[in-house]
């Protein structure tokens, strides 16, 4: 399989990335600066662009055959409102039809879409507004990208991801399309496990499914 990861510099990406390495999976990924990417390996390319420009999206899409979306703002991000993903994900879709790539398996955010219904009342009105601002604009912007995805015509999962941590690996993951069973967080290599598997599995075809441990 050759596959394309956007935001493969960042701390899922990376963690994406290396899994899909281990598996024998060709993967070239779009960064900004070739140095972000440390690791080498022979079915691992490289190529430094914008993914907000659409000629480097679409060179490097060229003959292949999934996409991984895990593009993020850098951790945090500056707190201020951002449309970089949605914005991203519109010229990756685009560019996705146009060279009919049909698989696509992107990021979100548990709070995202209808997942927001899965939050406790005080996390919803009350920390996520007033003590978690950088989180809510984060959000906002994931409420931007799943319509674009959604109303695409490509095979999709959208994977909505609660806190991330870096810790040892359960080796299990709870996936849910109605909030039952969910937990606060997944561990970084649970998440990648997961996200990787979804490349050759059609159950969450058109789907959005939270996970967590």
């Amino acid at each position: 399989m050759k596959l394309v990861i956007f935001g493969a510099s960042g701390f899922s990406g990376q963690a994406i990335m290396k899994l899909a390495l281990s598996k024998g999976i060709q993967v070239t990924v779009l960064v900004r600066n070739k140095s972000a990417i440390s690791i080498q390996n022979e079915n691992l390319t490289v190529i430094q662009g914008n993914v907000l420009d659409s000629n480097d999206v679409k060179k490097a899409l060229e003959h292949q055959d999934a996409v991984i979306q895990c593009l993020g703002v850098g951790g945090k991000g500056n707190g201020k409102p951002t449309t970089f993903i949605s914005d991203a994900t519109k010229i990756i879709v685009e560019e996705m039809e146009k060279q009919q790539i049909k698989r696509l398996i992107a990021m979100s955010n548990v709070g995202a879409g209808n997942s927001l219904a899965f939050q406790p009342w005080f996390f919803t009105k009350i920390i996520l507004p007033y003590f978690m601002k950088w989180l809510k604009v984060i959000i906002d912007d994931k409420n931007r990208m799943e319509p674009i995805i959604m109303n695409s015509e490509l095979d999709w999962t959208i994977v909505r991801c609660p806190n991330i941590v870096e810790k040892t690996p359960k080796g299990n993951v709870h996936a849910t399309l109605d909030g039952k069973g969910l937990k606060l967080s997944v561990t970084l290599d649970d998440m990648a496990e997961f996200i990787i598997h979804q490349l050759s599995d059609s159950a969450y075809s058109r789907q959005a499914p939270s996970i967590s441990n």
